[in-house]
């Protein structure tokens, strides 16, 4: 069973989760701050850079 907690940075109250000794960060309400919201994720994840990475 995963284990969750929730951190507060700069006014945005984002979930951790931990399974199996790694700590997993929920993305969207990292964006939930910004005006542009979830949209930001969809820029990242299609980034060229990003998939490079991944793709290591």
């Amino acid at each position: 069973m995963a284990k969750s907690r929730i951190i507060q940075v700069k006014e945005s109250t984002i979930k951790v989760i931990n399974q199996n000794e790694t700590d997993y960060i929920s993305l969207t309400d990292m964006t939930g701050g910004f005006r542009e919201g979830s949209g930001l994720i969809g820029k990242w994840i299609t980034n060229k850079n990003t998939l490079e990475y991944l793709g290591v």
